[in-house]
């Protein structure tokens, strides 16, 4: 029989990639939701077509009242929550799980949520359920990448990350919303052992990725939060993101600044609209993307060590990397292999090797070198 999975969100950008992965997996029964049903009804065309059916929909807003409700007539193995921004929202979905006996995983990136779904692991480990938060970019795949390279260290100090898009990749409002909202803000981070504050989109710097230099700025992310806690003795931990336009970069440092003198209260509410205006700019750039992660500290021997590990995504196919995470996991669940129970951030459930393996049939490249 057939792993019954709903996926929430699955009209947005990353809902509409993983939508076609999981419908192309004959483990699965799928079941589109979201709040649109025009919508909804024509991906599930799509789907059918090209998988053969296996596809149904389903109306389902996750802030109505009568949501666990309706949540629960689905009967649901699988919730996967892709109906971002989270920064805001509560844990009403994986709890509406919790209830009518659903595993949930989400693809969430906010710091504080993704790093607060522990207080449901009671209730979780007592339905015997998994609740797994942040099967994305961060932190499932950057801890991946730590996880892969710790045996290199006797002593980690360390880990610096960044992702930049392309350009003509395309974007959604919660995406943007996500990144608008620390904007200028003050951000907690661990720097040298203590901890400092930072400001959202400041401290900008150019990385390499695996064959481009690009402007990036300090971001806001679940990584800042658990890295700290999960690698003890690391005495830095960073994470920046920029855009691949130095103009829209720059323009967003600008707007941040704004946020951060006062001028400015909220980038986030006006999400949509700075979202149509840097399509303007969709012919310029490119539909490469890439992350990387750097590790530093010291070798068995005492030597100075510094790795770095890079990703690149061609062909505008970037998106598939943060929903790689929650299809392994489906596909665990699928197979009655659930790495855990309980409720946890999504660190340390997935190894390095997995995720990439789901990636090799797209256009994603990765490799690590050490630094001298």
């Amino acid at each position: 029989m057939a792993f019954r999975v709903v996926l929430l969100g699955a009209g947005g950008i990353f809902g509409n990639r993983l939508a076609r992965r999981l419908a192309a997996d004959g483990r699965f029964e799928l079941v589109l939701a979201g709040r649109t049903h025009a919508v909804l009804q024509e991906l599930a065309g799509e789907l059918r077509n090209a998988a053969g059916g296996g596809v149904t929909i389903a109306v389902l807003d996750a802030l109505a009242d009568d949501f666990a409700t309706r949540l629960a007539s689905v009967r649901a193995q699988l919730v996967i929550h892709a109906a971002g921004p989270f920064q805001l929202q509560d844990y009403r979905v994986a709890r509406a799980c919790l209830d009518c006996g659903s595993h949930y995983v989400d693809l969430a990136d906010g710091r504080d949520f993704v790093a607060g779904i522990t207080r449901l692991d009671a209730a979780a480990r007592s339905a015997g359920r998994l609740v797994a938060s942040g099967a994305s970019s961060v932190p499932a795949l950057s801890s991946a990448v730590v996880d892969a390279w710790m045996s290199r260290f006797a002593r980690l100090d360390r880990i610096e990350s960044a992702i930049s898009p392309g350009n003509r990749t395309p974007r959604g409002d919660a995406t943007v919303a996500s990144i608008l909202g620390y904007c200028g803000r003050p951000i907690r981070v661990w720097r040298d052992a203590r901890w400092q504050v930072a400001h959202g989109w400041m401290g900008t710097r150019r990385v390499r990725l695996a064959n481009a230099q690009r402007l990036v700025g300090i971001c806001d992310v679940p990584d800042l939060e658990l890295f700290p806690q999960r690698y003890p003795g690391v005495r830095t931990v960073q994470f920046r993101a920029g855009l691949e336009l130095p103009l829209l970069h720059v323009g967003t440092w600008l707007a941040a600044a704004l946020v951060r003198i006062g001028v400015l209260r909220d980038l986030s509410r006006h999400a949509g609209r700075l979202r149509r205006w840097s399509e303007w700019f969709m012919r310029w750039g490119s539909d490469v993307g890439g992350m990387t992660v750097e590790l530093g500290g010291e070798d068995a021997s005492g030597r100075p060590l510094r790795v770095r590990w890079w990703l690149e995504a061609a062909a505008g196919e970037g998106p598939e990397v943060p929903v790689t995470p929650a299809l392994v996991l489906a596909q665990r669940l699928a197979d009655g292999t659930p790495p855990v129970i309980g409720a946890m951030p999504c660190v340390g459930l997935l190894d390095l090797e997995a995720l990439m393996a789901a990636l090799a049939p797209f256009a994603v490249r990765s490799g690590a070198e050490v630094l001298p």
